[in-house]
């Protein structure tokens, strides 16, 4: 995409969304746009139950106002089952969110990889890995081969989904994007976000690892997440200041790296407010 820029968003609607009057999802993109926004994520997470034809129409209402859609794949998606028949069906639901992101005009389909369960972590990756080719071959012959699957960094110690993970899934095809949770990140790390120099070796991690406008173009979750001893717990707001990370230092990066990911706040209930504040610091930092 030649008009490729940074954008953010959000995962679903903000509290703020039913305060201010909107009733439903053809509202989305006026709501969105409203709030001075540009992305959006749909949330898909316990099934896809979009239909297609309303997507289309939210489609050709955020395409005149400038918002791209992505769509969040099931929750129950596990790629690194040890039941055969649940990594087949990851598959099914992978292609169902495909469908309803390209109906939304959408490219890009985030999805968790899946837990490790009585399994080494090394046996769990070599099982995602295969669901892994087995789904892109599975979009290529369905006619999405321009949707984008993107395995998202997970927050909890026990799931698949490590930054080298994510990135070993993104080493099966050249379009597989990745999905950074820095939230996600911080939690199963048990804090490990602290500083500017903590965001940049990740960044540089996904320039050495990618090599290619994937480590421009990445996909981002962000919110503040408690977390306990097996890592993530809860999302909290960006008013909960005790919990971290921090979303300055990152905003800062991107300006000076001149990144431009989709940016996707995650946070409980005021997800378009302080997506909005993410923005704003970007774009302070664009003119320092």
């Amino acid at each position: 995409m030649s008009d490729w820029k940074i954008r953010f968003g959000t995962a679903g609607t903000s509290d703020s969304f039913a305060a201010k009057g909107y009733k439903n999802s053809l509202d989305i993109p006026a709501y969105t746009a409203e709030m001075g926004l540009d992305a959006f994520e749909y949330q898909c997470g316990h099934g896809v139950r979009l239909g297609l034809e309303k997507a289309a129409r939210m489609a050709a209402d955020a395409a005149e106002r400038g918002i791209l859609f992505s769509v969040h794949a099931p929750y129950y998606i596990s790629m690194s089952s040890l039941e055969e028949d649940k990594r087949l069906n990851s598959v099914n639901y992978l292609l169902q969110s495909a469908a309803v992101c390209k109906a939304l005009g959408g490219r890009r389909v985030i999805f968790h990889p899946g837990s490790c369960g009585r399994q080494s972590r090394e046996a769990a990756l070599e099982k995602a890995l295969d669901t892994m080719r087995r789904a892109q071959a599975a979009l290529d012959e369905a006619g999405y081969a321009e949707m984008t699957l993107c395995p998202e960094t997970m927050g909890k110690i026990g799931q698949l989904g490590t930054l080298e993970e994510v990135l070993a899934l993104c080493s099966v095809d050249k379009r597989v994007t990745p999905c950074i949770d820095f939230g996600h990140l911080n939690a199963r790390t048990l804090g490990g976000i602290q500083s500017k120099a903590d965001y940049a070796a990740i960044l540089d991690r996904l320039e050495t690892a990618l090599g290619d406008e994937r480590a421009r173009r990445f996909h981002v979750h962000f919110s503040r997440i408690e977390f306990s001893k097996g890592g993530e717990k809860r999302h909290w707001t960006f008013a909960e200041t005790q919990f971290g990370p921090e979303p300055q230092p990152l905003m800062e990066l991107l300006a000076e790296r001149g990144l431009a990911p989709v940016l996707i706040c995650e946070s409980a209930g005021t997800q378009a407010e302080d997506a909005r504040a993410m923005q704003a610091m970007y774009r302070t930092a664009c003119k320092t």
